[in-house]
């Protein structure tokens, strides 16, 4: 069986190649985010919140919403924008 020996280049472009890659996906996965409405469930697992903790967002006018038939929806720049808004310094 030959025996192949990696080099330090070698090893220098693989990690160049997997951050390239890495970086390629973190900005199409922001972009999706960015122009997506998510679904309560989405919300409650990117915020940490309970479902009547989201529920009570929607109630007292924190939270904006768009809801067809029995789903709600929410804008990923609104939640932006509440925590932003929301920020201690």
């Amino acid at each position: 069986m030959p025996k192949n020996i990696i080099t330090t280049d070698d090893l220098r472009e693989l990690k160049m190649e997997l951050l390239d890659e890495i970086k390629e996906l973190l900005i199409r996965q922001s972009q999706c985010k960015l122009n997506k409405h998510l679904k309560s469930t989405e919300i409650m697992d990117l915020l940490k919140i309970s479902r009547k903790t989201l529920q009570n967002l929607r109630t007292n006018g924190t939270l904006p919403y768009t809801k067809v038939g029995d789903t709600f929806f929410y804008d990923f720049e609104d939640i932006h924008k509440i925590m932003n808004a929301n920020r201690v310094h």
